[in-house]
């Protein structure tokens, strides 16, 4: 038996390959503008699963009017309201320790050394070689490996 398709069947097929060719959706990551309380419902009744630090960066999974559920880097879920968030854009260094250059490569002067867990704010885009601007709190700024950092 030999499969025909009509010249209306292609358009369906072509479709689904172009769907399935086409790259995922980039993830979307926002920064908490002021301290906040995480939630284990879209509201101020649910019951409180913790609270989130200014500055922390956090992953959107689902984004309504007022409240967005979002990820940690520890990947636990829950919800935020949309106001607390909005702050300056940052990432957490996920590495040990992650050595912060003066320009974007790995021969260049060291500027500082930020451990784990350190929060440093996104100055810029990421390069085409996996470098990101950032900036520390004390105001030292230079570029790091994005493959060492969470929310980007």
């Amino acid at each position: 038996m030999k499969l025909r398709l009509r010249p209306s069947g292609w358009l369906p097929a072509a479709g689904l390959l172009l769907a399935l060719a086409h790259p995922a959706a980039a993830l979307e990551y926002r920064s908490t503008g002021r301290a906040a309380l995480l939630y284990d419902a879209p509201s101020a009744a649910a019951g409180k699963v913790a609270v989130a630090g200014s500055g922390l960066p956090l992953e959107v999974i689902v984004d309504t009017e007022a409240w967005v559920k979002v990820r940690d880097h520890s990947g636990r879920l829950a919800w935020i309201e949309k106001a607390a968030l909005g702050g300056a854009r940052t990432v957490m260094v996920k590495a040990e320790s992650s050595i912060v250059r003066q320009q974007p490569r790995a021969d260049a002067e060291i500027v500082f050394r930020a451990a784990r867990g350190v929060l440093l704010e996104v100055t810029g885009d990421m390069d085409s070689y996996g470098w990101l601007p950032v900036k520390h709190a004390g105001g030292l700024s230079g570029w790091l490996p994005v493959h060492e950092v969470w929310g980007r």
